[in-house]
Parts: structure tokens; C-alpha cells; sequence
């Protein structure tokens, strides 16, 4: 039996059913069949528990992501598809729900602002080599410089994690329209 696989398993299922704030614990090992000490020897907090488990969900959203679009169509199809995409499986994802929850979002936040880049690394290597393949069929501008283009994305996850300083009641709603004017700027014929 793996204890730790378990406790993952349990937490997931009370973390999807009940949220990040209203469970415990308690409930947690209970559900795991095991000892809340036990529950400490893998895990040092409920917190790091549910990191854990959101970056797995995430990780499974971005694969999903990354192997569902159509990459031959216009730019701005593929990256309006990809921001809606996302958004729907956030607001249907309980787990994911969480990085727009005021109960954890900021612990998401602090973990992405350091250990962030390690974990996007896939998804951004998939992005870039969508722009670069955009600029070789002469679907973008010529004349923005292949290194900006990943900053550009990138700055929708940084904004995103200013949410509250932004006003989190504008959210996701206006990373989906800064992402559509970026595409916008990027396909636009400046030539």
C-alpha cells in the first residue's frame, strides 16, 4: 500500500467535492484510512497537500491543451481556442477553481512566482515553437523579435497574478481580452 499515493487520492476527492477552505485534515486521513500523525510523516501541511494536487491538475490541463487544438488554423483562432479552453476547464475544475478562490489563490501565486518557470516549461516550449512556425508561414509580423515573443503570454500569467490589486471581479474575463488584442497586434500587417 502507498501511503502517500492515498492520502493524494482521498485529499483530491475532498478537495474536488468540499474546496481548498472546508476541508480538513482530519477528514482527509480519515477518508484515507489512516492517522492524522500519518498524514504528517508525507505531508507537511494541507497546503502543500492541495499545491500538489493543483499542479498536477494544471499540468493534465495544459497536456489536454496542448494535444486538442488545431495548430494549423489562423493564430488568433488557435490562441482564442486555447484562453477559452482553459477558462471553461477552470470554472468546471474544482481544483483548478482554486487560483481564482480568495481562500488559496495567493499561496498558488507565491509558489508560480518562484517555482513557476519549472512547471511551464512544456507548455511554453509549446506556444513558442507555434509562433515560430506562425512566423515562418508569415501568419505574424516579421518584425517583432522571435525572443519577445514568449513575454507576451507570459505577461498574461503575471497579470493574472495580480488579480487583486486588478480587481479580481474582472477576471478571467480580461486576460481573455488581452490575450485576443496581443494576437490581434502580433497577426496585424505591418509591412
Amino acid at each position: 500500500m502507498d501511503i502517500k499515493s492515498d492520502i493524494f487520492k482521498h485529499g483530491k476527492a475532498l478537495f474536488s467535492t468540499k474546496g481548498f477552505k472546508k476541508t480538513n485534515i482530519k477528514e482527509i486521513a480519515q477518508s484515507a484510512g489512516i492517522a492524522v500523525g500519518t498524514f504528517y510523516n508525507y505531508y507537511p501541511s494541507k497546503e502543500q497537500l492541495f499545491l500538489e494536487i493543483y499542479i498536477q491538475e494544471n499540468e493534465s490541463l495544459k497536456k489536454q491543451l496542448m494535444e486538442s487544438i488545431d495548430v494549423d488554423q489562423e493564430p488568433l483562432n488557435v490562441m482564442n481556442q486555447l484562453i477559452m479552453r482553459n477558462i471553461e476547464a477552470v470554472h468546471t475544475n474544482p481544483i483548478l477553481q482554486e487560483w481564482y478562490s480568495k481562500d488559496f489563490y495567493k499561496e498558488l501565486e507565491q509558489y508560480y512566482r518562484a517555482e513557476g518557470s519549472k512547471n511551464i516549461d512544456s507548455f511554453r516550449a509549446f506556444y513558442m515553437d507555434l509562433f515560430k512556425t506562425w512566423k515562418a508561414q508569415g501568419k505574424i509580423r516579421e518584425d517583432i523579435d522571435e525572443e519577445l515573443l514568449p513575454g507576451f503570454l507570459d505577461s498574461l500569467v503575471y497579470i493574472d497574478m495580480h488579480k487583486e490589486e486588478i480587481g479580481i471581479q474582472y477576471f478571467p474575463k480580461i486576460t481573455q481580452y488581452l490575450a485576443e488584442f496581443i494576437m490581434q497586434g502580433l497577426t496585424k500587417d505591418h509591412n
